[in-house]
């Protein structure tokens, strides 16, 4: 398989500084010498830039923080994935959460004049459902879902020049902290959550096969992994980090599972803090699910 990779070094959209290093710490991690080891070609396609938060204000555009900037990182992380050739996987590197605008919207657009539907398989602690009106810190990395179905700042839901994901397509699972307005949101909009309650007793196994099945009807599967969604004792370098998350081999099962599906055709690996992490532990176990997903076995 042939991988690019590129980062974007975020910290726009989060509370705390730091997980713009993220992609830096990513590839200290061995990235792509993990990756040329599982026999895949790799390249390297280096960063977004992006505009450094102390240098801008913060509320110059209203009640959403670093709004401008965030989408104009957005918008070149789009343009510069969606012209990736075909056969191409995209491997991108935030940051915070809020760079899926641009990721999910740039690979959902790459190489499909038919307009073919790609699923989103969102893996995370939070729901990131939140739209400008109900959010309480106006931090726009707790609002990339929403802005990608069209709820949200213009500015933002036009991203994709009209396009939106279908919720029907989009699952989470790993879920663990919803703000109430949220909540409503997604049962209004429909968008299929499985909460660490459902891990718990569903299993993993059969999480998969469910989701496998809702997101039957599209042709590609886009993979965006929080690294909130493991437990903290996993994941320490998050910035929001929630207890009682996915263990480490929940997660790996999860990831070996979409790599003999076949359908995984991009994946983004978000919110690595390594200002808070313990000797780059959270990259180095990021890193290794990543090497699940991109054919690495046991046996």
């Amino acid at each position: 398989m042939n991988i690019s990779i590129l980062g974007i070094p975020m910290d726009l959209g989060a509370g705390r500084r730091g997980v713009d290093m993220g992609p830096s710490a990513l590839r200290n991690a061995q990235l792509a010498v993990t990756l040329r080891e599982l026999g895949h070609t790799v390249s390297d396609l280096g960063d977004i830039s992006v505009a450094v938060p102390e240098t801008l204000d913060k509320y110059a555009q209203g009640g959403l923080a670093f709004l401008d900037s965030i989408r104009q990182a957005c918008q070149d992380t789009a343009d510069r994935v969606a012209a990736l050739p075909e056969g191409i996987f995209p491997l991108t590197l935030g940051g915070d959460h809020s760079i899926s605008m641009g990721t999910v919207t740039g690979n959902a657009l790459r190489g499909n004049p038919r307009g073919e539907r790609m699923g989103l398989i969102w893996v995370d602690a939070h729901t990131d459902y939140n739209t400008p009106d109900s959010s309480p810190s106006g931090n726009i990395h707790g609002m990339p879902v929403a802005h990608l179905t069209g709820r949200g700042d213009d500015s933002l839901t036009s991203l994709g020049g009209g396009w939106h994901m279908n919720p029907e397509d989009i699952v989470m699972i790993g879920i663990r902290s919803v703000d109430a307005h949220e909540r409503e949101l997604m049962r209004e909009v429909g968008i299929k959550a499985y909460t660490m309650k459902d891990v718990d007793q569903l299993g993993m196994t059969r999480i998969y096969e469910e989701t496998m099945e809702r997101l039957s009807a599209t042709t590609r599967l886009h993979v965006s992994f929080d690294a909130d969604a493991l437990d903290p004792s996993i994941c320490p370098g998050v910035g929001t980090p929630v207890p009682g998350g996915l263990t480490y081999r929940e997660g790996h099962l999860l990831m070996e599972l979409l790599c003999e599906s076949g359908r995984v055709t991009s994946m983004d690996i978000v919110e690595v803090n390594p200002v808070l992490d313990h000797r780059n532990q959270t990259a180095e176990v990021m890193v290794g699910m990543v090497a699940s997903l991109l054919g690495q076995r046991i046996m």
